[in-house]
């Protein structure tokens, strides 16, 4: 891995694969939803989307030409914590992308018409969202956790807060969080020498300076939020607080995930779908942000299945409270959490997001094989202290469906007495 820094003091994390013959690039800015306000939330979403829209150089169209045209792919995601414009091309085309992906960055114009024109866009991702409450419901469940912390805002932000935003509202906002402290360039694939040269050319100017935000550190919320909505299916999280990604005990609760409903050999996977019929998708998942995180079950069934489906859920949950995991658990989950890790290296875009995630919300990298290593040093005594502290806690809780009903005497704290 090459860990380097331009002459402006930009971070640069590349790493070199000479049996490839392409290049993942991606300038990772952090800033999302949780940098936000009541008022201006959705303005990094909203940003993200206007980066594509045209500079002096390049209209929108230009830039999608540019791309279809040498055969690569250009896209860009917002989450709660950062930003990422990024690019897979082959390796001769890589001068081609960085120049585009770099004009956007810093010459985007926010053309009026174009901006109103986004809006809309946006207006019908919001809709569409709204119409998947499989999704929604996910929100949701943050907002039950993290109650008016920025953590519990939606990315997409609201129509109000949108409609409202003009092309000054979105330079402010970069200006203010688009900073060389908050800016990594990542790239992994094909590299050669050159590269550093053709990033110092284009982003070595990149004078934008600012101090990283201070980020108050979320209370968790034992709420229950429900969202009435005509759907054949009830749609349920139920949340308790995890960890953050700066957590040595990190491994343990991914490998307890594992076992609890992180696969289709999982105990909720086995237990609610396999044995019992009673949903067709149910799982578990830990989200991690810089000084929280969330562990979350959901499943999707049918209004007069939701009270079995809790009950089951809350006795599977209980076992584990009062035994553990099993041997075989154990080991079954470390293959296959060291399997999908190895898996997921043969990607030079999973390799460039590894990358740029760390050195932005880490500002450290690991081995695969110090990764490895630590999955293998987790032990059952690791296990239990993470049950144990896992749920201490009443859970938050969400719904979307036609009714409240199948929640009216679910317990919240039923593991906390246990």
């Amino acid at each position: 891995m090459i860990h380097t820094r331009l002459s402006n003091g930009l971070r640069v994390v590349m790493e070199q694969i000479p049996t490839s013959r392409s290049v993942s690039f991606g300038i990772w800015v952090k800033t999302g939803s949780r940098n936000e306000s009541d008022k201006s939330n959705g303005i990094s979403h909203f940003i993200e989307h206007m980066l594509f829209k045209g500079t002096k150089r390049h209209s929108a169209q230009d830039i999608a030409e540019v791309f279809d045209g040498i055969g690569g792919n250009v896209n860009a995601f917002t989450s709660k914590e950062y930003t990422c414009y990024y690019a897979k091309v082959l390796d001769e085309h890589l001068p081609i992308a960085v120049d585009v992906l770099a004009d956007m960055f810093f010459n985007s114009q926010f053309d009026v018409t174009e901006l109103e024109k986004e809006k809309n866009v946006i207006f019908e991702e919001i809709s569409m969202y709204e119409d998947t409450p499989d999704d929604l419901v996910h929100d949701l469940v943050a907002k039950a956790s993290y109650g008016t912390h920025p953590l519990g805002h939606t990315i997409l932000g609201t129509e109000d807060n949108l409609a409202s935003m003009t092309p000054d509202d979105l330079r402010a906002y970069m200006a203010n969080h688009y900073t060389v402290e908050n800016t990594v360039i990542a790239a992994a694939g094909n590299l050669d020498d050159r590269a550093i040269e053709l990033l110092e050319r284009h982003f070595g100017s990149f004078a934008a300076r600012g101090v990283e935000s201070d980020d108050k550190e979320p209370d968790f919320l034992s709420e229950l939020l429900f969202h009435e909505k005509q759907t054949e299916q009830n749609h349920i999280c139920l949340t308790l607080p995890g960890l953050s990604l700066r957590e040595h005990n990190l491994y343990p609760l991914i490998l307890l995930n594992n076992a609890i409903g992180g696969g289709m050999s999982s105990r909720l996977f086995q237990e609610i779908r396999e044995k019992r019929g009673l949903a067709y998708s149910v799982y578990s998942y830990h989200s991690a942000h810089a000084d929280s995180g969330l562990f979350t079950i959901y499943a999707g069934t049918a209004p007069k299945q939701t009270e079995e489906v809790l009950k089951v859920t809350l006795e599977l949950l209980s076992n584990v409270k009062r035994s553990g995991l099993t041997p075989a658990e154990l080991k079954k989950g470390k293959e296959q959490l060291k399997g999908s890790l190895i898996l997921s290296l043969e990607s030079n875009g999973s390799r460039m997001n590894r990358l740029g995630k760390n050195e932005l919300m880490l500002g450290k990298h690991y081995t695969l094989d110090e990764m490895l290593h630590r999955i293998d040093a987790v032990v059952m005594d690791d296990i239990d202290r993470m049950i144990a502290s896992l749920f201490a806690q009443p859970f938050a809780v969400a719904m979307v469906g036609a009714s409240v009903e199948p929640l009216r005497d679910f317990r919240r704290d039923a593991l906390v007495t246990v």
